[in-house]
């Protein structure tokens, strides 16, 4: 097994590990179920086309971060983590913000789209790849706050799951909540363009990758 094979199990081990330890005593089994599957879903599509498709290992490092993002989320509902909510208290905020700090790291999310688009299409670097990249990121975020809003609708009719579905959603009384989110996803979309973009191009040519 080569270096780069062994840091991807490894990753995949963190992943792992935190999924279990999410899944023991969750504030909600149901708030957690709809929190973390769509994680699993892709990791288990991203596991079984590996030999097929393998990503850099920067891809492989976001998706790490994001899963992460979301078995915690998951774990305590994203309105009710305790690092964010000791940072709510101590800088009197009026929000626990986890959910938009989750959101802006989805952002990231647009490097592991530039590298799809760069290996499956014909697509090369520029202007039309960030753009591309950069909408469907904004997409996937308001794809997801649509879910949301969707499962919150189904789970309010049904009675004792609204709870659970209200958590999913965590709005914490902000009206315009799915707009922050998708705002954050933006930003952290452009900031991770920014930043990584000529350590993701070295991946390519360091890791055997045709662009």
């Amino acid at each position: 097994m080569n270096k780069v094979r062994k840091i991807h199990l490894f990753l995949l081990l963190v992943v792992a590990a935190v999924f279990i330890w999410s899944a023991i005593k969750p504030a909600s089994y149901l708030t957690w179920l709809l929190e973390v599957s769509p994680a699993v879903v892709g990791l288990i599509i991203v596991i079984a086309t590996y030999n097929k498709f393998r990503f850099t290992t920067l891809s492989y490092i976001i998706m790490t971060i994001l899963a992460i993002i979301m078995f915690v989320g998951g774990h305590y509902t994203y309105s009710k983590v305790p690092l964010f909510n000791w940072i709510k208290d101590a800088w009197h905020l009026e929000r626990n913000h986890y959910d938009r700090f989750g959101h802006l790291l989805k952002g990231l999310f647009v490097i592991v789209l530039r590298e799809i688009l760069l290996r499956k299409t014909p697509l090369t670097k520029g202007s039309w790849l960030f753009t591309i990249a950069t909408s469907m990121s904004l997409a996937i975020a308001a794809l997801y706050e649509i879910i949301e809003w969707l499962a919150f609708k189904i789970g309010s009719k049904i009675g004792k799951e609204g709870n659970a579905t209200k958590n999913f959603l965590g709005t914490q009384g902000d009206i315009w909540d799915a707009q922050w989110d998708m705002l954050c996803a933006l930003v952290g979309s452009v900031v991770a363009w920014l930043i990584f973009s000529k350590l993701h191009n070295r991946l390519l040519q360091k890791e055997g990758i045709k662009e």
